[in-house]
């Protein structure tokens, strides 16, 4: 991976954290808004995680390719996958 680690690193940790703190609220029986809102909150920062991800991947990666076809079969992989981010 190229992407900056410990960056990615600390996204996910924080992410785990909240998603400790979202089990923690559901287990107290916490207004629904407020859980919902901290749900997205998450999704935002590994979202984030994500985007630093596929970024590197671009810059490295595609960018190095060494062929046409190479550079192609990487793109495809990234369409394949927004494509599932899409939905």
């Amino acid at each position: 991976m190229q992407a900056d680690k410990k960056k990615v690193g600390t996204l996910l940790k924080t992410a785990r954290g909240q998603i400790d703190g979202i089990l923690n609220m559901i287990e107290e029986d916490r207004y629904c808004i407020d859980i919902s809102h901290q749900l997205m909150a998450t999704m935002a920062i590994l979202n984030k995680a994500n985007k630093e991800v596929l970024s590197a991947h671009l810059k490295t990666c595609v960018r190095n390719a060494e062929t046409a076809a190479e550079r192609d079969e990487k793109i495809d992989e990234l369409i394949e996958i927004m494509g599932k981010v899409i939905k």
